[in-house]
């Protein structure tokens, strides 16, 4: 059955590890011998309860978070994350910067601004979110409640490849799509989120690290299950939790530290990107990323072919199906291909599109 496994390119939700996925399938109709499957299990049960509490310690781990840290989980993805933010933390000041150099990054600013001020420290937009500004360019108010970045744009591939310098504002990071793909500076975070359908896991998950000082502090109208200090008191479980997706979670981070944690996978990202990116620059033109070289994404390569000959792109994904290529539509806002290399995509997987690009380009090329 593995055999019919295809390379899957997609931004999420995305490919899991095969052991990953093999020691789920071992443990489906019984798990360790419990007679029950995680999803049909009690949420209060000695058994769910040590796997998420072993979920927190292996992200713990993974990422060397602080013990003035909390670890716990929430629901609704990233997206609900633009409205929890500014409820928890926007508190008396009313505003906040933020750094929109993507198309998320603009939802969470659209979000903040239902509840306060969110100011651009740096938009991008106009360059049709290619590039990030020179952090001296930015423009830092010293009184903001928070500055809010989106570490890795998944629709248009620009990538934060180091920690914003704010001076002593909190920093809030969405960390969806780039998450335990490189090692983080949590300490100089008061605030990160990610939602595990890229990197950590299925959908349904959401992993909130957030400095313990700064909970307990939102608004009188934050609902309690957007409360940060309501989770984390609740040990992420006041109600039923994504039971399953914490299960795969778990299995996903295990499998992280038996292949040597976050530096084999951040050696592994810089391979596969690489890789990718050095066909497209050594292709004349005929492949082309938009995106400007100092903010190119590892985990998310967007290019057009051809200068963006919609039927080339089309027939490049469906021949690419003939070698187990799939998933590599462009988001529908932006179009062209878009290939995915997230933690589990293995580097075969790469090599097998590189090696498509290759024959593609021999025989289309003019």
């Amino acid at each position: 059955m593995a055999d019919e496994r295809v390379f899957n390119f997609s931004a999420g939700p995305t490919c899991l590890p095969i052991e990953v996925l093999q020691e789920a399938q071992q443990d489906f109709l019984s798990y360790k011998g419990t007679g029950m499957n995680v999803m049909e299990m009690s949420h209060r049960s000695k058994t769910f309860v040590d796997i998420t509490s072993q979920s927190e310690k292996d992200i713990r781990d993974l990422l060397a978070v602080p013990d003035d840290y909390k670890v716990f989980y929430m629901q609704g993805g990233a997206t609900l994350q633009f409205a929890s933010v500014p409820l928890n933390l926007l508190g008396s000041k009313g505003k906040a910067d933020y750094l929109m150099t993507g198309q998320w990054g603009e939802k969470a600013v659209k979000e903040c601004k239902k509840f306060g001020a969110a100011q651009l420290a740096c938009d991008t937009k106009a360059t049709k979110y290619t590039t990030i500004t020179d952090p001296k360019d930015w423009k830092l108010d010293a009184d903001a409640a928070y500055l809010h970045y989106c570490a890795n744009e998944t629709v248009n591939g620009v990538e934060f490849h180091y920690t914003p310098e704010v001076g002593a504002v909190p920093l809030v990071a969405d960390m969806s799509s780039n998450f335990l793909s490189r090692p983080i500076d949590v300490a100089k975070h008061t605030l990160i989120y990610a939602g595990c359908q890229k990197n950590a896991g299925p959908a349904g998950n959401t992993v909130v690290i957030a400095k313990a000082d700064a909970l307990g502090k939102e608004m009188a109208t934050c609902p309690s299950m957007l409360s940060y200090k309501f989770l984390a008191d609740a040990d992420s479980m006041p109600n039923t939790p994504a039971c399953y997706s914490i299960y795969i979670m778990g299995l996903y981070l295990k499998y992280m530290k038996e292949k040597g944690g976050i530096s084999y996978f951040d050696e592994m990202a810089t391979k596969k990107s690489q890789m990718l990116y050095d066909m497209i620059e050594g292709s004349d033109g005929f492949y082309s990323c938009p995106v400007e070289k100092s903010s190119r994404s590892r985990m998310n390569v967007p290019f057009i072919i051809n200068g963006g000959d919609e039927a080339l792109e089309k027939k490049f994904q469906e021949e690419g199906k003939k070698v187990k290529l799939y998933t590599l539509a462009g988001h529908r806002s932006v179009g062209g291909i878009r290939a995915s290399l997230y933690n589990g995509l293995p580097l075969e997987g790469v090599e097998t599109l590189v090696s498509h690009m290759k024959s593609f380009m021999q025989e289309n090329a003019k």
